[in-house]
């Protein structure tokens, strides 16, 4: 409240905002700590994970005893902020952002950050912006380098003008690694974007796409382009990633030598922790189930229907697995 570009005005209005933070990996957790401790009201992380080890370097809410019990990232980072500051509401929740859940759970959001690590996702998470007109912080940080935009329905251009389908991959923290000073720059810098919108600061609103590459010491701000006429999003509103109804099936995750299959029905985690008791060493909290197969690899099944079938990146063997000890 003594910074005056907030004040006192400023403040209420963050303690009335909803923002809704998407990933609760690098860039995510950095961003919720910042949310919590300027005291957003309300806080919604969404996360579809859990804490490993390797995930210490840079997700700096997490530590070892997450790893330990391996608690989803939004379930201990919930914990973690609750402790950061218990006057702001945090619901989180562990969830595949889809087609089919995405306009559900930004409802209500004034604004949404980005701490997703693919683009395929952001897309999505830039239709729903555009089409309910909430405002919507990209970031993205890898190895040395990082990027962060804002994109605002109906005053600048979006995040599928400048990628277009988005189609093509691209290296990420699991195949070439991050070092973690680049992550804080980038979300700290979303972070004070998401700040500035809330306050109404319009005028010190940054405009263009920031470029940083912090070990050979680089730097471009480059301005957005103009909404695209032919823009499936912000121009014929189409919203195609919206469009893109997933269902079930299989996907490899990138780097991670990690498949998941979304299923086509909850899963009952005591039931089937019954039947794979039989076969398998299993670990189990409230909100997932890790089941180590006799073939090596590893299931990680949650309530929602989701399974990683982890120690594998082929789709026929992983699919193999999900039937032989979850079934069709």
């Amino acid at each position: 409240m003594l910074f005056p570009p907030i004040g006192f005005s400023g403040q209420q209005k963050i303690e009335a905002a909803t923002v809704a933070v998407v990933g609760m990996g690098a860039l995510g957790t950095v961003i919720a700590n910042h949310m919590a401790r300027a005291g957003v009201g309300h806080l919604r992380i969404i996360d579809r994970d859990y804490v490993e080890r390797s995930n210490l370097q840079r997700q700096m809410l997490y530590d070892e005893d997450d790893v330990q019990q391996v608690r989803p990232k939004a379930v201990a980072a919930k914990r973690k902020l609750g402790l950061i500051n218990a006057d702001v509401a945090v619901e989180a929740i562990v969830s595949h952002v889809t087609a089919e859940n995405a306009e559900e759970l930004l409802a209500g959001a004034d604004l949404v950050l980005d701490g997703t690590d693919n683009f395929q996702t952001r897309l999505l998470l830039n239709d729903v912006c555009f089409k309910r007109g909430i405002p919507f912080i990209y970031g993205g940080a890898v190895s040395s380098h990082g990027m962060t935009a804002v994109f605002i329905p109906g005053q600048t251009s979006c995040l599928r003008c400048l990628l277009g389908a988005g189609d093509s991959g691209g290296d990420t923290c699991d195949t070439v690694g991050v070092i973690s000073p680049i992550v804080d720059i980038i979300a700290s810098l979303q972070a004070v974007e998401a700040l500035k919108f809330i306050v109404g600061a319009t005028s010190a609103q940054r405009q263009g796409l920031l470029s940083l590459e912090i070990w050979q010491h680089q730097m471009m701000d480059l301005k957005l382009p103009p909404a695209r006429t032919d823009c499936p999003t912000c121009g014929s509103r189409q919203f195609p990633s919206l469009q893109a109804r997933a269902g079930g099936g299989a996907v490899t995750l990138c780097g991670r030598e990690t498949v998941q299959i979304s299923g086509s029905r909850p899963l009952d985690l005591e039931q089937v922790a019954a039947k794979l008791a039989r076969s398998c060493e299993l670990q189990r909290n409230p909100y997932l189930l890790k089941a180590s197969l006799p073939e090596g690899e590893r299931l990680v099944l949650f309530p929602d229907g989701r399974v990683l079938v982890q120690g594998t990146e082929d789709l026929d063997r992983a699919q193999s697995l999900y039937d032989r000890y979850i079934g069709s």
